[in-house]
């Protein structure tokens, strides 16, 4: 049963009267939602086109770099974890990164 197909029965099992509008109006607002969502495509929150990925969680924390470009935050990660990353035909452009980990005092640390 889907979700659209849930808030429907939902919506037929719930008596309509002044206490359940508001219950029914969420349900209402739920089901327009939905439909909005399978309508319009997302945009996939400004990354541009193409394909996105995840990474594991590996170790006990996760460290991300986060800084103005071409200030050393890859050269950085791969000096820490011995990785190396995929970088362009020009200075300063990482194109993939490679996710490593560091030993800190026993714990594994994941560098992204």
């Amino acid at each position: 049963m889907s979700l659209v197909d849930k808030i429907k029965n939902e919506m037929a099992k719930t008596q309509k009267n002044k206490a359940t509008s508001f219950h029914l109006g969420q349900l209402k607002a739920k089901l327009a939602k939905l439909k909005r969502d399978l309508l319009t495509p997302s945009s996939g929150g400004g990354g541009g086109p193409g394909v996105g990925f995840d990474v594991a969680k590996t170790g006990v924390a996760r460290i991300g770099f986060v800084g103005f470009p071409s200030v050393g935050k890859s050269t950085l990660m791969s000096k820490l974890t011995g990785t190396a990353s995929e970088v362009g035909d020009y200075e300063f452009t990482t194109l993939t990164t490679v996710p490593g980990v560091v030993q800190y005092k026993g714990a594994k640390l994941q560098v992204n």
